[in-house]
């Protein structure tokens, strides 16, 4: 039967014991690491979520206490009281904070027992990811994990920190909205109260932060939790959690450089780092023009190079013919790559064609010269020029795509980071943080036969080129911006319409109509009738954010609970069926197609 806590508490954390400590009576609580017998002696290594310390039991210590250790296993709970000595000469661990001492136990108490886990509590476990969600409970007793969660508290103390020094307040908005249009599929949650009628979980707190700006809050910061019922990846999960800021009468050079001062205190609070400020401004145009990605990884060079003139001069046809009819020919210099094997390059075509390249032309560049299926299709002056522009040099890769220059931009931006990966061009250590700034405020979607919003709705185009609302939708930049860290997407924003007559047009070029618009958002339009201030904003993925701080792969492992890929929840085994009674009372029936129900 299990032992009680009476009359003991916790003194000191197993981790946070030292030399200094040496000589003191203390009382540590928490789970066996691993137990060794040696005999007369008994060692255990005790661990909690400061670290691990190891706890000596002999029969002159405690002999009841000895006595118990014989039933001691791993991850058994146990509460120790003894005294912490040094370590006897030649047995200290360097490897162990806690490796100069020992803990010499007088009484030892079992608080619970523990069946073998499925998977060893250790950093690196070898277990698959599914077993690893269905016991996150064990999972989350691994020190890297908790590690992980211990930065994002850290963090999301920083973050208020800093916020309530420069004036903003922390406002909880409503989890429960309506669904609107123009984003991701919403979560729906049934009214039992209003039968046939449904709320929204937000996908963000976008309207209502505007309209505490309209409110005279001026200053306003959720950490806000926020549902997508989206397709999934590595770093994205139904429900994630953004650190959602507004402002009013700001602009968008002030919030620049309020955010980055921000960055910079929470990186230097939470791991020690400097971060150096103002971060680069890239204008999208020439980010994608460049690196082929509107969140560019600026750790190294590798820049696309237009040559469409060239080709289109040339004998070979297929650039010829590709930039004769608007397309483009670009690009890229893989600087030492020359050693790539013909299966390298058929990889890096493969690469190229999920984004859309029909093929990936080369020149391997050598001492005199070029050599490629495709050289004989250009000039002696024709191929020193395109060196000269990509900066070839004997030794290097060139790699070459013709088509749209959507396709070209996508295929070589992901070519040339498939590239940084083979030759560690990346360094993991590094901060390059850059703002990407004026997007198109529209992009047009073939599918839809319309303009859609770039961002979302509310974004307020650049003064100046109101006037192409109406007759060019396309020309339009918006006063939109996101902020990267080593091509990721940290976070983004941007200024705010807060016009009525310019908010209705913008619902008019996505094709909302007056009475969609005053259905949807009436009370937000009514609400610009009524002096609201020039506001902007951004919004920080903090699960993205805290992945990226702690060199992980997966925004899961940042995440306590998070969902797999197909958003299912492995060890509570949601979503789940709800009896007839509940639906009843909801007002609803369900249609199930007949499907595995085993997807999970």
């Amino acid at each position: 039967m299990s032992e009680t806590l009476a009359g003991l508490r916790k003194s000191h954390g197993c981790g946070d014991l030292r030399a200094t400590d040496a000589g003191k009576q203390v009382t540590i609580m928490g789970w066996v690491q691993k137990r060794r017998d040696h005999g007369g002696l008994v060692f255990v290594d005790l661990r909690d979520r400061s670290g691990l310390v190891q706890v000596v039991l002999n029969p002159e210590g405690g002999e009841e206490a000895f006595q118990k250790a014989d039933k001691v296993r791993n991850e058994f709970v146990l509460a120790v009281v003894g005294t912490v000595c040094q370590r006897p000469e030649g047995t200290v661990n360097v490897n162990l904070p806690t490796g100069e001492i020992e803990v010499k136990a007088s009484e030892m108490r079992i608080l619970n027992k523990s069946k073998t886990p499925p998977f060893y509590i250790e950093d690196n476990v070898d277990c698959d990811e599914i077993m690893r969600l269905k016991y996150r409970y064990l999972d989350l007793r691994r020190p890297e994990m908790q590690k992980n969660l211990i930065l994002r508290h850290k963090v999301t103390m920083a973050m208020r920190e800093y916020l309530d020094e420069h004036g903003f307040l922390e406002i909880e908005t409503p989890m429960l909205g309506r669904s609107t249009p123009e984003g991701a599929r919403d979560y729906l949650v049934p009214s039992r109260v209003h039968p046939g009628e449904f709320y929204a979980l937000p996908q963000s707190p976008q309207q209502y932060k505007q309209i505490l700006m309209v409110s005279g809050m001026e200053r306003y910061f959720q950490i806000a939790r926020c549902f997508r019922d989206e397709d999934l990846r590595a770093d994205r999960q139904p429900e994630f959690t953004q650190l959602d800021i507004e402002m009013s009468f700001i602009e968008r050079e002030q919030l620049y450089e309020l955010m980055e001062n921000m960055i910079a205190y929470i990186f230097k609070k939470t791991l020690g780092r400097e971060v150096k400020t103002p971060f680069l401004r890239l204008p999208y145009a020439e980010a994608m023009g460049r690196f082929g990605s509107d969140k560019p990884d600026l750790r190294f060079g590798m820049e696309l190079k237009e040559v469409t003139d060239i080709a289109k001069e040339s004998q070979f046809q297929v650039f010829a013919s590709i930039a004769a009819n608007g397309g483009q020919v670009k690009g890229i210099n893989a600087e030492g790559c020359a050693k790539y094997s013909r299966k390298d390059i058929d990889d890096l075509t493969k690469v190229a064609g999920i984004y859309g390249a029909k093929g990936l032309a080369y020149f391997i560049v050598e001492e005199n010269g070029v050599k490629s299926p495709i050289a004989k299709f250009f000039a002696e002056e024709q191929i020193k020029e395109i060196c000269t522009r990509l900066e070839a040099k004997p030794g290097d890769l060139l790699l070459f795509v013709a088509a749209d220059p959507y396709t070209v931009a996508d295929s070589l931006g992901h070519l040339r980071l498939e590239i940084a990966k083979r030759e560690n061009l990346q360094d993991p250590d590094e901060l390059n943080f850059l703002w990407v700034t004026d997007f198109p405020l529209f992009e047009f979607s073939k599918e839809e036969n319309r303009w859609t919003a770039m961002h979302h709705p509310f974004t307020s185009p650049r003064d100046e080129d109101l006037p192409y609302m109406d007759t060019d939708p396309g020309r339009v930049i918006a006063k939109a911006y996101d902020m990267v860290l080593n091509g990721v997407e940290l976070g983004g924003g941007s200024i705010r319409i807060f016009n009525r007559d310019v908010q209705e047009k913008m619902f008019s070029v996505l094709g909302i109509g007056k009475e969609e618009s005053q259905e949807k958002f009436g009370f937000m339009l009514e609400a610009f009738e009524y002096g609201t201030p020039p506001h902007g904003g951004i919004a920080f993925g903090l699960d993205r954010m805290i992945m990226l701080m702690n060199h992980r792969d997966s925004i899961r492992d940042v995440i306590a609970f998070p969902k797999t890929q197909s958003a299912a929840d492995m060890m509570t085994q949601a979503p789940g069926e709800v009896d007839a009674k509940q639906l009843k009372e909801l007002s609803i029936q369900t249609v199930v197609p007949d499907m595995d129900k085993n997807k999970k």
